[in-house]
């Protein structure tokens, strides 16, 4: 999908300064700025500031990469954020820049400021595309139109964002650098312009949004609010200028019906009106738009003639690209100085720009306002969670800016994926998929993250040749992954079980510094077929070319051998210490007499005494044993006489 840019809203804007009072905090999101998520961003400004407006306006933030710029003729542009901007030269941001501003999820207005005005003094403007949620919505191509390359262009829509991160990304093409002068956000209600029967995840891209019989108005520009901060053009450079108009004006009454939930179409809106001078003509718009796109158009009506009383007296029919579609009433439908919206959808355009009238049936045809919105679905977008693990690889490999790894992954579909990656369509759901990483000699050099194993549909990851360190994480060794090369690196530690699956073809980690014993699995590649290197680690061991691993200890320590083995030898001790505390406990009991403890120190002496009596009247009688013996005839060698 292409959209042209320069067909888009107003192509410059002068400054309208008025005097009215300053908006009302309420009314006006971006005043409330962080409050609702709300952000003027001056684009290449260095300092915080507040517009003639009473709008803060923060310094640049939230970009990706690039230089901030200044326009040649600053003093040609009434507003300061309209002078500076920030451009990406892909030499050093990568082909894929963003804003990646912080957001609640919800829908959002947003709306930029390009200008080139040969900032560069290369007298070329640049070509690139815009995209918003990973969906392409704006296309520029060389050479601008003149006003616009000059004076900048306005363009807005409103998105939906999905997580809190609103991306908004450049994509250069061939070697232009993409720029930016504004970028403004605020919050829009999750209802507003018929979401509920649309569906919330389209963008609508403005292909116009105009007001009748008035000014430019809205915040921003005027003193004017409008409760999404949209910003309402003159209508006449869009109607048909063969057709005699005038200009209509409520007089002062009171508007009722407007500014109201989902789509707080602002009461300014319907204060002023258009009519054909002539009762026969028909009023005419014609709207720029895309043929491969469907549109939303709104009717703005309220009925501020006083000579309309009762109705039947304006009635006209509405034909969009030559079909009548319908036929309307605004006094039978709400009665006078009463807001009155009415919406159609115009699908299968054939012709680039689309004519949309207004035919008289009964008086003049009457119109307080007209939008045109391109219905942009949003483009697949990466599955949430390989977003995730893509944005912690992008940290822990340390890549280098100048490769673009910005936005989504995957997404839009129409560009390029980031430097290095190739994603499919999930086969298992919706979205996206990350299918090969080929990073080889990009100079890493961090580590590994184990957000990696969320690659679920990894089939190839080359990191050879960079200087990533630390070990190998566990969540390497997908089911999928066919060919894995992490040679010529700085890897430690051990290879992991997981590093091993039943599609692994081929597996390279040479010239590391890993160590520990082999995994079967692993190497079991190299036998059924595959290629496995693992030279170059010498702390690798366990498998034929590599060492033998020693005999009680594999790389998570004690292997099952030596965990038998030092359960035995631990057996062993406890039997050997209950052998010998049994021997001690029998020798005692052969050589006491009485354990039995004396209940007092005096006691215990008796008891002692005691023994020693019975010891000495036992040797006594020994040796009186021995003399009658001697008396009885023996010699002491034991001889008879």
């Amino acid at each position: 999908m292409l959209l042209v840019l320069f067909l888009l809203l107003f192509l410059s804007i002068p400054p309208l300064l008025l005097s009215d009072p300053a908006p009302n905090l309420a009314t006006d999101p971006f005043l409330s700025g962080a409050l609702n998520h709300s952000y003027n961003i001056d684009c290449g400004g260095t300092a915080n500031f507040t517009s003639t407006f009473g709008r803060p306006w923060l310094s640049d933030r939230f970009y990706s990469g690039g230089s901030p710029g200044m326009v040649a003729e600053p003093h040609r542009f009434a507003q300061p954020q309209e002078r500076t901007l920030r451009f990406f030269p892909p030499s050093s941001s990568g082909k894929k820049s963003c804003y990646s501003v912080p957001v609640l999820p919800g829908r959002y207005y947003i709306r930029t400021f390009t200008v080139y005005d040969n900032y560069d003094s290369k007298l070329r403007s640049p070509s690139y595309d815009v995209s918003i949620e990973g969906t392409l919505v704006f296309t520029y191509r060389s050479p601008w139109p003149e006003q616009a390359s000059k004076s900048g262009a306005y363009s807005d829509l409103i998105a939906p964002v999905v997580d809190s991160i609103a991306d908004i990304c450049f994509y250069s093409i061939a070697t232009d650098p993409p720029v930016i002068a504004s970028l403004e956000l605020a919050p829009v209600h999750p209802l507003a312009y018929d979401a509920a029967t649309t569906g919330s995840d389209m963008i609508l891209v403005n292909y116009g949004r105009l007001t009748c019989g008035s000014n430019l108005f809205g915040p921003g520009f005027t003193n004017d609010t409008d409760q999404f901060a949209r910003v309402w053009q003159s209508d006449a450079d869009f109607r048909s200028s063969n057709i005699k108009v005038k200009a209509l004006s409520a007089g002062g009454h009171q508007i009722m019906g407007s500014n109201q939930q989902p789509n707080f179409f602002p009461t300014r809106l319907y204060e002023t009106a258009v009519t054909t001078v002539n009762p026969e003509d028909i009023l005419e718009y014609q709207m720029p738009v895309d043929t491969r796109l469907s549109y939303m158009v709104w009717f703005h009506f309220a009925e501020i003639d006083v000579g309309v009383t009762s109705a039947g007296q304006r009635v006209f029919d509405i034909v969009l690209g030559g079909n009548n579609v319908t036929r309307i009433d605004i006094f039978k439908e709400v009665g006078g100085f009463t807001a009155f919206k009415w919406f159609y959808i115009m699908e299968n355009l054939t012709d680039p720009i689309l004519k949309v009238q207004l035919v008289p049936v009964v008086g003049q045809p009457i119109l307080c306002g007209l939008e045109n919105y391109a219905m942009a679905p949003l483009d697949m977008a990466t599955v949430p969670a390989q977003v995730a693990a893509m944005r912690a690889l992008k940290e822990s490999l340390k890549v280098p800016a100048r490769m673009g790894w910005n936005g989504d992954p995957c997404a839009p579909s129409t560009w390029d994926a980031w430097e290095g990656v190739t994603c499919q369509r999930n086969p298992k759901g919706p979205g996206l998929v990350v299918t090969h990483l080929e990073l080889a000699s990009q100079g890493l050099k961090g580590f590994v993250s184990d957000q990696i194993g969320f690659l679920t549909d990894l089939v190839s990851l080359n990191l050879s040749y960079n200087s990533l360190g630390h070990n190998l994480p566990w969540g390497l060794g997908q089911a999928t992954l066919v060919t894995l090369d992490l040679s010529s690196n700085k890897f430690t530690g051990d290879i992991p079980d997981s590093l091993g699956s039943n599609n692994l073809q081929t597996a390279l980690l040479n010239n590391n510094e890993l160590e520990g014993q082999v995994p079967e699995k692993l190497y079991s590649i190299g036998v059924h077929g595959g290629i496995i290197d693992l030279s170059g680690n010498k702390g690798l061991c366990g498998v034929p070319t590599l060492p033998a691993c020693p005999m009680f200890w594999d790389k998570k320590g004690l292997n099952t051998t030596g965990k038998i083995a030092l359960a035995a030898s631990f057996a062993f001790v406890l039997f050997a210490a209950a052998l010998v505390g049994f021997v001690i406990y029998v020798k005692r009991r052969e050589n006491d007499y009485d354990f039995d403890f004396p209940q007092d120190f005096s006691y215990f002496s008796s008891a002692i005494a005691a023994k020693r009596n019975r010891y000495h009247r036992a040797k006594s009688f020994m040796q009186l044993e021995m003399e009658t013996q001697t008396s009885n005839g023996l010699h002491n060698n034991g001889t008879a006489l």
